[in-house]
């Protein structure tokens, strides 16, 4: 009998050694769990931060799932340009050539807005958000190539607002005028 309780107990505190944590949990102990992928927890032991891997495990989201896989008809990456500073990787791949490689991108200046990436199907309807704050310019490049559906020719749809004139920042904080 007591073996019986012994290993009930053991399950049971397995059980929660495995369990996930909430995303309110998750943002107390400084992670956000939307954003967090269960390989940047291994990486952490190189940091000298193995002290809250166990947590870090808990927060994250498996990198292998297969929705992670799918692909989208078109994204729309949003921004504003006033946050260009804070935010120089998204600023690098927005005026960079990259962009011209996904013909089913479009780049939307928001004002005010963070950097997010919205993921949308077929019919135009929003099925994803996703913030990219802190993704770098290959980052974003790879997130596309890996989730755009590929178009086989055609017209492009991909856009961005600027004066072809001039390539101060200037131009830029002028498309965000109201």
């Amino acid at each position: 009998m007591q073996q019986i309780v012994a290993i009930l107990l053991l399950a049971l505190s397995c059980q929660q050694i495995r369990a996930e944590l909430t995303a309110a949990d998750c943002r107390e102990l400084g992670f956000i769990k939307a954003q967090l992928m269960c390989s940047s927890c291994d990486k952490l032991d190189d940091f000298g931060l193995e002290a809250i891997k166990p947590h870090c495990k808990q927060c994250c989201t498996l990198d292998q799932q297969p929705a992670a896989q799918r692909t989208y008809a078109k994204a729309i990456l949003e921004v504003c340009t006033c946050k260009f500073r804070a935010y120089p990787q998204i600023q690098a791949f927005i005026q960079s050539g990259r962009p011209s490689k996904f013909p089913n991108l479009q780049i939307k200046y928001v004002r005010g807005l963070d950097p997010v990436v919205k993921l949308l199907d077929a019919s135009g309807k929003v099925q994803e958000t996703l913030s990219i704050t802190k993704w770098n310019t290959d980052t974003v490049e790879e997130f596309f190539e890996t989730h755009l559906a590929k178009e086989g020719g055609g017209k492009s749809s991909y856009s961005v607002v600027e004066d072809a004139d001039d390539d101060e920042e200037e131009d830029y904080l002028r498309t965000n005028r109201i």
